[in-house]
């Protein structure tokens, strides 16, 4: 269950990177879940208690697990990223630039995006939709998502927030320059 709830985090921030958002901001982002329901159990006390292990690790062992996870940060609350100028010039939001699973369709309303996904990679289908508002500087992001594998199936319906933390991207390498 761990693995779904992970894959779905990335699932609707790598879709973000997509999507063209309204006043997105160059600098240090992070984000936190705020609520992770996988197969109708809250996995939200789990999720962010590992969260909070990665965060408290030795240097060492924060850095090799942050270059698997392509050197996304960890802070108080969660997985901090870096938007470079050139993405918040195109409006993106961060989110893994070589996701495999992009987003089917995003549309841009004021300051909402919603999105679809629908695709199959390493013979996982992850099907799902979900929506992204803007207030201030951070971002409310909710999605609802099912994965399919030869093991079986998974739905998960997560809650995220994504916050300004300023211009400085404390070390971390934008998302573009990964």
């Amino acid at each position: 269950m761990k693995k779904i709830g992970i894959a779905v985090f990335a699932v609707c921030v790598a879709g973000l990177a997509h999507a063209q958002v309204p006043g997105t901001k160059p600098g240090l982002w992070e984000t936190r879940i705020v609520k992770q329901v996988v197969d109708g159990k809250d996995m939200t006390a789990q999720i962010n208690g590992a969260m909070a292990q990665l965060a408290n690790l030795p240097p060492e062992q924060r850095a090799m697990i942050e270059s698997h996870m392509k050197g996304s940060g960890f802070g108080g609350g969660g997985m901090r990223v870096c938007i470079s100028p050139a993405m918040a010039a195109k409006h993106e939001l961060g989110g893994d630039p070589h996701s495999h699973c992009p987003p089917a369709s995003t549309e841009v309303s004021g300051n909402t995006i919603s999105f679809v996904v629908n695709c199959t990679y390493e013979g996982r289908t992850t099907v799902g939709k979900g929506q992204a508002v803007l207030n201030g500087d951070s971002y409310a992001i909710h999605s609802d998502v099912k994965e399919t594998d030869s093991k079986g199936s998974h739905t998960a319906v997560s809650d995220i927030q994504m916050t300004y933390l300023g211009s400085d991207c404390q070390g971390i390498k934008p998302m573009d320059q990964k």
